[in-house]
């Protein structure tokens, strides 16, 4: 029973969504730590993870979703604005980083009301 609670499709998207917004957090803080170092480009999540995991979701496949795996990547719709080539800029990092934490609080939430529901089973209250 307690194995079934933890193989939902939508609690191992949700664990897989945690570890991408600890990744992205550690991205966005090495963006910001070389906000002024000249030719650095800005690093994020590659962009195919998200297509992947949906496509894995929507398959309902718990070991296709424990397959995706995020990794960093150069972000290559950023643009230097700059002339010394640094494609980081301050002001979109600070609303990278808000989103982010306001995403890893759903994630949060949607991991702990499982839970919760755990907890229920046991011993009967919430």
């Amino acid at each position: 029973m307690i194995e079934g609670l933890f193989n939902q499709t939508n609690y191992v998207a949700a664990k897989k969504m945690l570890d991408v917004t600890a990744m992205r957090h550690e991205a966005i803080a090495s963006n910001l730590a070389h906000i002024e170092t000249p030719n650095y480009k800005r690093l994020d999540v590659a962009p195919n993870f998200a297509t992947e995991l949906r496509q894995a979701v929507a398959s309902k496949d718990v070991g296709q979703i424990h397959s995706v795996n995020p990794r960093l990547a150069v972000d290559s719709t950023a643009v230097a604005s700059r002339k010394d080539g640094n494609t980081v800029q301050l002001e979109s990092e600070l609303l990278k980083l808000n989103k982010n934490f306001v995403e890893h609080q759903l994630e949060t939430q949607l991991v702990t009301g499982t839970m919760l529901k755990l907890r229920l089973a046991i011993t009967g209250r919430s």
